[in-house]
This record gives C-alpha cells, sequence and structure tokens, in this order.
C-alpha cells in the first residue's frame, strides 16, 4: 500500500492526515506499517487524499510530475525522484554508509594529490559529494522520506 508515500507527497504529518480523514493517529500508522485496513478506513483515506480506493492498495508509487506536489518539490528531491533513488525507499542508515564513504575516500584522494594533481581532483569531487549526499540527507529529514526498517522487518 502506498498510502505513506501519498502522504508524503502531498506534504502531510500522520496528525495532519489523520485530523482530515477522522482516523485515529495509531491507525494511520498502522496501515503505513504494512497492516490490513478496513474498507471503512480505506474509504475515510481515499477522501482524505482525493485518491481511489484501488490507488491506495497500490503497491508502487508514482508521482505526477504536472502535479502542484511535484512543483513544491526541492529540485534536488526531484532529482532523486529521476534517478529512481525514491522509489527503492532509501533508509537514512544508507545515506549515511554513502556520506562516511565520500568523505574517506575525499580525504585519501586529496591526500594523495600532494603527489598526483589527478588525485586532488578526484578527492575533490568526492568531498563534494559527500557533502551533496549532506543535503539530501537533510531534506530527507526534513520530508521525511526514509522508510524504517523495522516496519519492513515486522510486515
Amino acid at each position: 500500500m502506498i498510502l505513506k508515500e501519498l502522504r508524503i507527497s502531498r506534504h502531510f504529518s500522520q496528525e495532519q492526515l489523520a485530523q482530515m480523514s477522522g482516523l485515529n493517529v495509531r491507525t494511520i500508522q498502522r496501515i503505513e506499517s504494512g497492516k490490513n485496513a478496513s474498507l471503512e478506513s480505506l474509504k475515510c483515506l481515499a477522501a482524505a487524499l482525493d485518491v481511489d480506493i484501488s490507488t491506495l492498495n497500490q503497491e508502487k508509487f508514482m508521482i505526477d510530475k504536472n502535479s502542484d506536489n511535484w512543483k513544491n518539490l526541492p529540485f534536488l528531491l526531484k532529482v532523486w525522484f529521476v534517478f529512481n533513488f525514491l522509489q527503492t525507499r532509501p533508509s537514512r542508515r544508507s545515506a549515511i554508509k554513502i556520506e562516511v564513504i565520500a568523505h574517506a575516500s575525499g580525504f585519501i584522494f586529496c591526500c594523495l594529490g600532494l603527489i598526483s594533481e589527478a588525485a586532488l581532483v578526484g578527492g575533490l569531487i568526492m568531498l563534494s559529494t559527500a557533502y551533496l549526499f549532506h543535503l539530501l540527507k537533510w531534506q530527507g529529514d526534513k520530508y521525511g522520506i526514509w522508510y524504517d526498517a523495522k516496519e519492513i522487518k515486522s510486515s
């Protein structure tokens, strides 16, 4: 079910969606974690999100690039969507690993830059990549895009 993706794409918190749908926040959390939802709950959520019930039951989320929600996303998050990074539901842990690896290799290559100018350039590119991932991680936190590995295991 793509409830969480729909909620995030509309910039709603779980509390806002609960208030709009008339459901309990805990119910929203259970449904987002993969538990079954009653037909009544699905109807309430579909009405609040202005979608069909069949849309809620989809397994994969595709964002409408002509929608206002897409237009309101920051440029870097749009780039992530374009490269299908977000569609694989990234974890915050994987973003941190990439950032650390880029910082470490960038530092090593910059040190090798004392010997080779090409290594210095490579190191600077790696450090730039690390800082880009730091920014993307920050935006991921801001927009709540991360999946929780515990949710996947409990499903």
